[in-house]
């Protein structure tokens, strides 16, 4: 009897020490809050289309630095330089994205795994529990415990019975410990491309405004036009009854250069007289077809065309949320119609691309482009704001909306 209570003690005590090295959750474990509102299939969606967005960028950046190797004019190696940092820019600001969407989905991942844990943790506990109250009684008591010889066999192939149960469901427990230390790895990996794609976008900026500090002083002698026409645009703006009006009347006013252009006789003064040798738009004029277009900013579309916002309004463009600080470079070829502050549209933007296409973005926080500018596909032209990183873009043909989606491939 008194070696059968040895046994039963030993292996109460065995238990005891599992159950406390079977914790619900390390102190160090690495929780993450995830977007609220969202499913695991959007999160996935989300992290699928950064990552779409990171290699388109960095294969832009890398057509981008060929060209400004091979071109000979110094203002032009310029240009299709700071466009390579922009999307060099974007490509940090898509990776950024990515790893906010996979710190979400591993959070939830997570979350599911230590409710998993506590559901299989439970009853262990309190069966280890028991076990301990009865390793825990001092053995003198046990010897003089009444009881016969067969009680002490049956106490014995009870705690046979039960050892197999609890091996089999630590076991469980320690997979599911595995699963989590696991997920706390890849977390911490998430984490650290997170703060370097910060990094590499910070470094990028930074190299970006530098090269446009150059063209900026490069470019100061020829600003008494255009600085004549950005007059006459914000004169434009006070007229205008709303941004479409606006719109409209930039519009008949790049109609009526279009026809005088296209009179016989003297050419009509470029606004930039350093950029009249420069090449135009990247698509055909006389084709009057859409033309090849991007999206202006890394982000997540929100809104969609036609869809009523908060304030009951149907939208006329699309409105992507982005990273604070982000990135915005032309969506394609034109030259600059309007840029500044208008009313509570925030800092807006207006490109014509000639044959009556013309594109709207609103929203921003700061404008690089002034009017009068050439600006080619994917050429910087403004940051996003931070407290409010969200703009809207409108594309319109002859003043009618058109929907941007089909042409950027979204659909």
């Amino acid at each position: 009897m008194k070696r059968n209570i040895i046994i039963a003690g030993g292996l109460a005590g065995f238990l005891a020490l599992a159950a406390t090295r079977l914790p619900a959750a390390d102190d160090s474990a690495i929780i993450l809050s995830g977007t609220a509102g969202t499913t695991l299939a959007q999160e996935q969606q989300s992290l699928k289309n950064a990552r779409r967005q990171s290699d388109e960028a960095r294969d832009r950046s890398a057509r981008l630095e060929q060209q400004a190797s091979a071109a000979r004019d110094e203002a032009e190696q310029a240009r299709r330089r700071a466009a390579a940092i922009a999307a060099r820019i974007q490509q940090a600001e898509a990776d950024i994205q990515a790893a906010q969407a996979r710190i979400a989905i591993i959070n939830r991942l997570q979350r599911a795994q230590a409710a998993r844990l506590a559901a299989k943790q439970e009853p262990v506990v309190r069966l280890t529990a028991a076990l301990q109250m009865m390793a825990r009684r001092p053995l003198t008591l046990a010897l003089v415990q009444p009881g016969s010889v067969a009680d002490a066999v049956h106490m014995r192939a009870v705690l046979g019975q039960v050892l197999p149960v609890i091996e089999q469901r630590t076991a469980g427990l320690r997979q599911e410990l595995d699963k989590s230390r696991a997920l706390r790895a890849t977390a911490q990996q998430a984490a650290d491309a997170l703060t370097k794609a910060q990094a590499d976008r910070k470094e990028r900026q930074t190299a970006l405004a530098a090269l446009e500090a150059q063209k900026r002083v490069a470019a100061r002698d020829y600003r008494s036009n255009a600085g004549m026409e950005s007059e006459r645009a914000l004169a434009l703006g006070e007229r205008a009854r709303d941004i479409v009006d606006l719109m409209d009347r930039l519009e008949e006013a790049g109609d009526l250069r279009d026809r005088l252009a296209a009179l016989s006789g003297p050419l009509l003064r470029p606004a930039r007289p350093d950029q009249a040798g420069a090449p135009g738009p990247e698509r055909d004029a006389s084709a009057g077809g859409p033309p090849p277009y991007r999206l202006p900013v890394i982000g997540q579309l929100v809104t969609g065309m036609g869809e009523v916002n908060d304030g009951g309004v149907r939208s006329r463009g699309l409105t992507l949320v982005t990273q604070p600080g982000a990135q915005a470079i032309a969506p394609t070829a034109g030259r600059i119609a309007f840029a500044g502050p208008y009313r509570d549209y925030g800092q807006i933007l207006i490109i014509d691309h000639g044959q009556g296409w013309t594109t709207l973005i609103t929203g921003l926080h700061r404008v690089t482009a002034q009017v009068g500018d050439t600006v080619r596909q994917g050429e910087p032209v403004g940051i996003t704001g931070a407290e409010r990183p969200d703009i809207t873009v409108e594309l319109r043909r002859n003043g009618r909306p058109v929907d941007i989606v089909p042409l950027v491939g979204l659909g």
